[in-house]
């Protein structure tokens, strides 16, 4: 799922790749989806689309935004993005195929569910793409000691170190993927309240959410995750599906997974302590 490191490479080499290409042709729909959420009507997007030239693409929170004349496209959460150097390597099943006059394709495929907006620049496309741009995100400098602790208002004392960190678009584009390793580095257990934590353990989580989706994004995402080519991230997941029941790198004690607010956990016992009294 499309994540702050993931969305930042893709746009990195969306840029790198099919900026200033012009679109020949749009399919739109081809492969109904229930959860692939569109727009307006997808039949529309091939008359709204075709000759446009690609300008910049950006990564903002889970969201990637391509530009495209005076058109934006938002591609959100689940959409998968291909670039194809020409038409016949592109996945049989697609949501969303955008065909270049130099023959090569950008292809998106839904998987469990994700959005394709595609949509004039004058319009709006939507509160979550608004919150994404209207606040500071963990790789830019305005991203401070100073706010995170604003984040950390009334009421957020009950939270869940997991809910606190990916819910509410309190830091969208921070969600269940990238916040096991953050929590592992910050030595929190998931279920951990916030109001437990002390100042220093605050300054910890701070950090490690800096340096830890720093260094993901560095490395083109995580290794649960593929870019734009179909290859998986380089960076290597501590907490994931990929480690669970191995031992901890640092301690050797099993990682542990539970399900937890609708996803899954994973934690280390000994370096990630739940104390009795949360």
């Amino acid at each position: 799922m499309l994540e702050i490191p993931e969305s930042t490479t893709l746009a990195r080499q969306l840029n790198e790749t099919v900026r200033s290409k012009t679109i020949r042709s749009v399919v739109a729909n081809a492969s109904p989806h229930k959860f692939a959420f569109y727009s307006g009507d997808p039949a529309t997007y091939p008359a709204l689309l075709t000759g446009r030239t690609i300008g910049k693409s950006f990564g903002i929170g889970a969201m990637v935004e391509l530009l495209a004349g005076d058109c934006r496209i938002v591609f959100s959460d689940g959409a998968n993005l291909r670039y194809c150097e020409s038409a016949d390597q592109a996945p049989a099943k697609h949501q969303l195929l955008l065909e270049f006059e130099d023959g090569s394709t950008l292809v998106c495929s839904v998987q469990m569910y994700g959005s394709v907006q595609a949509l004039p620049v004058s319009d709006d496309p939507g509160k979550y793409y608004r919150l994404a741009k209207e606040k500071p995100l963990p790789l830019c400098a305005a991203f401070d000691r100073a706010y995170f602790t604003s984040l950390c208002g009334a009421g957020t004392e009950k939270l869940s170190s997991k809910a606190f960190l990916a819910t509410e678009q309190r830091i969208p584009g921070l969600g269940n993927g990238v916040l096991q390793d953050i929590l592992f580095r910050a030595g929190v257990h998931p279920k951990r309240k916030m109001g437990t934590l002390s100042a220093g353990e605050l300054d910890g989580l701070f950090y490690a959410v800096k340096n830890t989706l720093a260094e993901m994004t560095r490395l083109g995402g995580r290794d649960t995750e593929k870019d734009l080519f179909g290859n998986p991230g380089r960076y290597r997941t501590i907490l994931s599906r990929n480690t669970c029941g191995t031992p901890c790198p640092v301690c050797g004690a099993e990682i542990q997974k539970a399900a937890y607010m609708g996803g899954a956990v994973y934690w280390c016992p000994a370096c990630q302590p739940l104390p009795e009294t949360n």
